[in-house]
């Protein structure tokens, strides 16, 4: 996951099978003082994109930082919108 001026840009998959490693960079750019996940490089998404999002959220709040996204693929906001989670993924 590279990092510019504060935005981390996750790339590929991110799926059941890379949520593990997405995870740990996360938070990684999370600490690197990333304010903003731009998913645009992002290929395949599954429900675990919508974990992976919340989980670096917390993570951002626990570390008392704002924390956007942008370019969220429809199909994550669609889950998100049915899991009744669409305000925590702005």
């Amino acid at each position: 996951m590279r990092i510019e001026n504060a935005v981390a840009y996750p790339e590929g998959a991110l799926t059941l099978k890379e949520a593990s490693q997405a995870l740990q960079d996360g938070e990684q750019a999370l600490a690197k003082g990333a304010t903003v996940f731009d998913l645009a490089e992002v290929t395949k998404v599954d429900s675990s994109a919508l974990s992976l999002m919340l989980s670096w959220q917390r993570q951002a709040q626990a570390r008392s930082l704002p924390l956007g996204f942008r370019n969220i693929p429809d199909s994550v906001h669609s889950l998100a919108r049915l899991y009744g989670l669409a305000d925590l993924i702005h």
